[in-house]
């Protein structure tokens, strides 16, 4: 069977890059990655709103995004931590909290049929699985590093938020896996909801009660998605206090539909930043080094993630080294953070909410790359 061919992902990635390098003329102080070390590492940056897939069969290894996921460009590099972020959606101005000021990022878009991305084979979209993609992913990457030779033997770290992905053997340098907000766990994430609502005083004590014994959040997703809402299970309409800018994202949707920008890209479709008929799945394994999460985040609660980290640790066989204990950003309180076997780190991200980078992007940098846990 063939490597489907991602028509324009692979136009997106490059085109991207040369956007972006053209745009550094103008702006030559926004290129931190410049004055990096020689040996920086490089960074693969994977966004979606779906499971965690570990699979490892080697020290050598690649994941790949399974979605239902959204855009690594449009969210990831637009909205969230790229060199440049867009002003109203009418154009795009430096991002003071840029993560490539610490590593190269490459955002890849994955699998076909997010954002630019797409399949001549309309077929295709009905068999994707994580088998499918890891190996499209797998083509891209190796391709990817036989045009630029020089970035094979750097450092190589997967970093990405509420994505999923699968592992195939392949030789890169890979140090780590690095997953914000993610849904680990289907149940455990979702009814986290249950719980993170009522200790913030958002449902009353027999709302909880209803919710944790009759009808919690995970059997009200299953019958919303299937469209048959049982009598038992109400959805409440919750109003939203963040002092962030909600329209960010469409902004980023703003820009990249605009057709100079496309033209510029080399687009051959409108953007869709979500992709929701992507299948998911969920295991973990041994790569992954850090979770973080933030303590405001209600999709996916806090308290689930570390729950599901905690029963990651057990697995793996890793005691705790690292008690849990508070991490500083000039000197406030950045979260909290433990720490197991020098090897598996969780932290929260003090005020953040779902999107850490976008909610808190002052603190998200101080999640960098680093050779131990927090």
């Amino acid at each position: 069977m063939f490597p489907q061919p991602w028509i324009f992902l692979i136009a997106t990635i490059f085109a991207t890059s040369v956007f972006m390098s053209s745009l550094v003329e103008s702006f030559p102080e926004a290129d931190k990655v410049k004055s990096l070390p020689e040996q920086s590492p490089l960074v693969l940056w994977l966004n979606g709103e779906s499971y965690l897939c570990v699979i490892f069969s080697s020290f050598n290894c690649l994941v790949a995004s399974a979605g239902p996921v959204c855009t690594s460009v449009g969210v990831g590099a637009f909205t969230e931590h790229g060199p440049f972020v867009t002003n109203q959606g009418e154009a795009i101005e430096k991002n003071q909290y840029s993560w490539n000021k610490e590593a190269n990022i490459l955002y890849l878009e994955s699998p076909a049929g997010v954002g630019f991305s797409y399949s001549l084979n309309l077929p295709f979209y009905k068999t994707l699985n994580n088998e499918v993609t890891a190996r499209d992913s797998l083509v891209f990457l190796q391709r990817w590093f036989a045009k630029f030779p020089e970035y094979k033997n750097r450092d190589f770290y997967i970093m990405g938020e509420s994505y999923g992905g699968h592992y195939s053997k392949v030789n890169f340098n890979i140090k780590g896996i690095t997953i914000g907000n993610p849904l680990l766990d289907f149940d455990t994430d979702m009814n986290a909801v249950d719980e993170y609502y009522w200790s913030h005083g958002i449902i009353t004590d027999y709302a909880y009660k209803i919710m944790t014994s009759l009808c919690n959040s995970s059997r009200v997703l299953r019958e919303y998605f299937s469209g048959q809402i049982s009598k038992d299970c109400v959805l409440l309409q919750l109003k939203k206090s963040q002092k962030f800018d909600e329209c960010n994202l469409k902004y980023s949707e703003m820009y990249l539909n605009r057709k100079d920008v496309q033209k510029a890209l080399h687009a051959r479709l409108d953007y869709d930043p979500l992709n929701r008929e992507i299948p998911t799945i969920n295991v973990v394994g041994f790569f992954v080094k850090s979770v973080y999460t933030g303590d405001q985040d209600s999709v996916i609660p806090c308290m689930g993630t570390r729950r599901l980290v905690d029963r990651l640790a057990k697995t793996l066989g890793l005691k705790t080294t690292v008690p849990y204990s508070s991490w500083f950003v000039d000197k406030q309180v950045g979260g909290w953070t433990q720490v197991y076997g020098n090897h598996l780190s969780y932290a929260t991200v003090r005020g953040a909410s779902h999107g850490t980078p976008v909610t808190q992007g002052h603190m998200a940098p101080c999640l960098k790359l680093q050779r131990k846990p927090m």
